[in-house]
């Protein structure tokens, strides 16, 4: 790789304050929707006062709940892949020395032997990101902006200069949704004054124009933000990532779009957590670790009966396999040994109760 000279340090570094704009643009936006409601609709354009009361202290709730999440969105580092997927020296050396082909694979693969890895590229071969030089676990993907690998990479938001990932994804949600109240609310409470707006019902002042355009805002983003948010509760739903529904992820049998569904009420545990009561607010309680994800699949051989016999059977042919089973971590693999229904309706019960019985095989099946 070619030194970085003078120049290509300045560019990156006026690449770094150009990121920042559309956090500007919105921060900026911000400040304007609190003066004009606060100030000018609620302060100088509502008469009741009990009306104001009210409106305030709702505003003020939804404004801290908003600001408060987008900045854990932006501020919250992304986690990057954990040094036990980065390879040793001798390792890098040796897969330095050799082609692309399947000595370059059996390098890695001996690499990847004792990590809980599952997934691999279309081609069935180890993921391997040549940029970082690690091995890439479950659901982590190169960011091209950030120039890193991130754990659960969902996308790279310009609107908060920042990965959507592991460590913040929770937070991305929380913003989507106290952003869209935020906009809601604010559309609610002044339709009546932006009524009077064009019926003359409001004195000749300043703050007439900020009625009429805070409406206009509040009500354009808030058919944007829907539309984003429940995206993203689908997703949440159906346990995927942005770019996994764009791009099943694939196993050893092959392509899986459900491949990490564990039911509904399990898929959101693993983003919100156990606890409810940290659900609403910006603090970290999503489960796991980032590099380990566990799912519900048993697959055996399309020529294999699903019959207990016929998974003895599987099990005996995987002996060989160079992918041992390996098992979860223990910040996830309560998930699948909790007491509770955690299958999809679409999902074959018996294949679930075999899979129950011993998660290590469950998860070797699946690679």
């Amino acid at each position: 790789m070619a030194p970085s000279g003078p120049g290509s340090s300045a560019r990156r570094r006026c690449r770094r304050v150009l990121y920042w704009i559309p956090v500007v643009f919105i921060t900026l936006l911000l400040g304007w929707s609190y003066y004009a409601y606060a100030i000018q609709l609620c302060i100088v354009s509502m008469e009741n006062t009990g009306e104001q009361v009210v409106c305030l202290m709702a505003y003020h709730l939804l404004f801290a709940m908003f600001v408060w999440s987008y900045w854990k969105t932006i501020f919250t580092l992304p986690m990057n892949p954990s040094k036990e997927f980065h390879l040793s020296y001798a390792e890098k050396d040796l897969l330095e020395r050799e082609s692309r082909g399947e000595a370059h694979q059996e390098v890695l693969r001996r690499a990847a032997k004792d990590l809980p890895i599952y997934t691999r590229t279309m081609s069935g071969a180890i993921r391997y990101c040549d940029r970082c030089q690690l091995i890439k676990p479950d659901r982590c993907h190169h960011c091209s902006v950030c120039d890193k690998c991130i754990l659960k990479m969902d996308h790279h938001c310009p609107w908060v200069n920042n990965c959507v990932g592991f460590s913040n994804y929770k937070f991305f949600l929380l913003f989507l949704a106290y952003s869209l109240l935020y906009c809601l609310f604010i559309a609610a409470t002044d339709l009546q004054y932006f009524i009077k707006f064009w019926t003359n019902g409001l004195p000749d002042t300043q703050a007439k124009f900020h009625i009429m355009f805070l409406f206009f805002a509040a009500a354009m983003f808030s058919v944007s933000l829907s539309s984003l948010f429940g995206y993203h509760c689908w997703l949440v739903s159906k346990n995927k990532s942005t770019l996994e529904a764009f791009r099943s992820p694939v196993f050893r049998h092959g392509t899986d779009k459900n491949g990490f569904s564990l039911g509904f009420s399990k898929n959101m545990r693993q983003v919100f957590g156990d606890e409810k009561k940290y659900w609403l607010l910006p603090i970290f309680s999503s489960l796991g670790d980032g590099c380990s994800f566990p799912t519900c699949l048993v697959n055996q051989d399309p020529e294999q009966a699903s019959t207990p016999a016929g998974l003895n059977s599987t099990a005996k042919n995987l002996e060989n396999h160079q992918f041992p089973a390996k098992p979860l971590r223990e910040s996830q693999s309560h998930l699948l040994t909790d007491s509770q229904s955690w299958t999809e309706s679409s999902i074959n019960p018996g294949k679930c109760k075999a899979g129950m019985s011993n998660p290590a095989l469950t998860m070797e099946n699946e690679t």
